[in-house]
């Protein structure tokens, strides 16, 4: 049985037309008989929260946008597999953050799964048709996302992250678009140590090899990534 969930679908219609325009879009979008308790179980948990849970879109936006000035990062498309792990490390304190551990541990394990499954089904980040201005940091960047530095064995981040890092399921997340804030501390929390739920360590043992310059470079360079067709 679940608990502390709302499913639009056990709604009384006056009680739908109170929820966010965002969640019944994503109900409505689903079609006729394509639509998954879960997710829309976690449409209505993200956007309005529950006893004892704070909506997620308080720090990750109306629809999983992530926010860029405060360093939250974007949930909207991510793989599901790779959200739920999230949640679920930081129940159990195996990904460390002041800020998430509570909130996942408010979560039952089905909760953390509809939640998942329902960013999982947002549009993820796309290109912007600008192609943004040339800088050092930003080409050290460019150079280190596509191609990596082979002087130092570190790969190329679409290398495990797929194409113009758009992630690949389960365990790798999308990278472009993420808060260059986000993408920093995260790669801090690895070389420190604070962070440790890669998988065999791969991020630990790629951020090691990092310098500051070449984390901000990164950081700067996947929150606004340019796919010109230039060669890097």
């Amino acid at each position: 049985m679940r608990t502390n969930s709302i499913n639009p679908r056990c709604l009384h219609p006056a009680s739908r037309a109170g929820l966010p325009a965002i969640v019944l879009i994503a109900w409505a979008s689903l079609g006729p008989g394509a639509a998954h308790a879960d997710r829309l179980a976690g449409a209505a948990l993200t956007q309005q929260g529950g006893p004892g849970i704070t909506a997620c879109v308080a720090c990750h936006g109306a629809r999983g946008e992530g926010q860029a000035a405060a360093g939250f990062p974007r949930l909207a498309g991510q793989p599901k597999a790779y959200l739920f792990k999230q949640l679920q490390d930081f129940s159990n304190g195996k990904r460390k953050n002041p800020q998430m551990e509570p909130v996942a541990r408010a979560l039952s394990e089905q909760q953390r799964g509809d939640a998942a499954d329902y960013y999982a089904s947002l549009p993820g980040w796309k290109a912007d048709a600008k192609t943004a201005a040339s800088s050092p940091k930003l080409l050290l960047g460019s150079r280190l996302a596509i191609r990596g530095n082979w002087n130092k064995e570190i790969p190329a981040c679409f290398a495990c992250h797929g194409p113009k890092g758009g992630g690949t399921p389960p365990h790798f997340p999308a990278l472009t678009g993420q808060p260059s804030a986000y993408t920093r501390a995260q790669l801090k929390a690895w070389q420190s140590g604070t962070r440790s739920n890669d998988p065999q360590g791969l991020m630990k043992a790629v951020a090691d090899k990092m310098t500051d310059a070449e984390i901000d470079a990164i950081s700067l360079y996947l929150e606004h990534p340019s796919f010109s067709g230039r060669r890097e």
